[in-house]
């Protein structure tokens, strides 16, 4: 049952953080579900050594503390990605810290990266196992607020949930947390990936496979610092990366009241400059890395124009905000229909075709 109406009433009368906490409740209680329809066989794809059944999956952002992961799978997600989740609790920024953007299909969020801690969120995914619940989940790691030794928390975190989640990333691009983005400078981003890799080598090291680790970027990066990046996941065997996060860049275009409201944009506006950021990180890792597209998607030609320029699997969050659950289902159909049209057999011969 689609629930959509009453959410999008939640939504226009309800402060957009309490809503959200409404659909996350409702979620739990099963009152949120999408219509069950068997994946389209061209939109299969095999990704990090995971088979995806189609490569449109849920943002990180949206499931902050792991409390369901199956709920969105079952809306037709071909995978779910968990947090962004800190080592201890915090609440993230105080005041008002989500604005709806109506007007431009946009969100604007100042959040910080509240938390519950790793304990909770390991506990859900260690919950999850023991089940034995099918589906891809990823796990967020970032950083706490007043930590001082930054690597030490992504540490903590890929220790924590490297025997839980099917892949694992590295959030060094949140504009929200101070100092986090300086993460992704090249020398820093190098030495903290080495001990990330590590941490896994060590929490993981007699299981049938290790977790792929991702490098979450921004798409607010210049011509060197895309190549000092891609110089950096080539050397160290990173096994990929999410481009992109939210972006502190205003269009001239927004015309919505809270335009210039604190924080990162994300949603319609943000598509074309993650695109293009993208498709920059296609040419300089020569697609030899996985790269997952995030940021606008909202139709199947939007998840198809990121799989063009060199997105391998891509995801989305916001859109659902302004067109409901239903989307998801809807996008998927549209990309099967857009990869048959040009005459490929799959997702992944479609990858960078329009980048190379």
């Amino acid at each position: 049952m689609d629930l959509y109406p009453f959410a999008r009433a939640l939504l226009r009368w309800t402060e957009p953080e309490s809503a959200h906490r409404v659909t996350i409740s409702a979620l739990k209680l099963g009152l949120v579900r999408g219509a069950s329809e068997p994946d389209d066989p061209i939109l299969a794809t095999r990704v990090f050594g995971l088979d995806f059944p189609n490569p449109v999956g849920l943002a990180a952002g949206f499931d902050k503390d792991a409390e369901v992961p199956d709920a969105m799978l079952a809306l037709g997600f071909g995978f779910a990605e968990a947090g962004t989740v800190t080592p201890r609790p915090q609440p993230g920024n105080s005041g008002k810290r989500l604005f709806r953007l109506d007007e431009d299909e946009a969100v604007i969020n100042r959040f910080g990266f509240n938390s519950r801690g790793l304990a909770a969120f390991s506990e859900r995914l260690a919950e999850r196992r023991r089940a034995g619940r099918k589906g891809i989940v990823g796990a967020n790691v970032g950083k706490n607020r007043d930590s001082k030794d930054a690597a030490a928390d992504y540490v903590a975190g890929v220790e924590a949930v490297a025997g839980l989640a099917d892949y694992i990333v590295v959030n060094l691009s949140s504009p929200n947390t101070p100092g986090l983005r300086a993460l992704q400078a090249g020398a820093e981003m190098e030495a903290l990936v080495v001990r990330v890799l590590e941490a896994r080598s060590r929490a993981a090291p007699d299981g049938p496979r290790l977790p792929p680790v991702l490098a979450k970027v921004g798409p607010d990066l210049g011509e060197q610092e895309l190549r000092d990046i891609a110089d950096v996941v080539t050397n160290t065997g990173v096994d990929g990366l999410i481009i992109g996060n939210t972006t502190v860049d205003r269009p001239p275009h927004l015309r919505s009241a809270d335009r210039n409201a604190e924080g990162g944009l994300s949603g319609k506006p943000l598509m074309p400059k993650s695109t293009a950021c993208l498709a920059a990180m296609y040419k300089n890792t020569g697609g030899r890395i996985p790269i997952i597209g995030c940021g606008g998607v909202a139709s199947g030609q939007d998840a198809y124009a990121k799989i063009k320029a060199g997105a391998s699997l891509v995801q989305l969050y916001s859109a659902m905000v302004f067109q409901g659950p239903g989307l998801v289902k809807r996008i998927k159909r549209e990309l099967a229909a857009l990869v048959r049209a040009d005459g490929f057999k799959s997702v992944a011969e479609a990858v960078g075709s329009g980048n190379r």
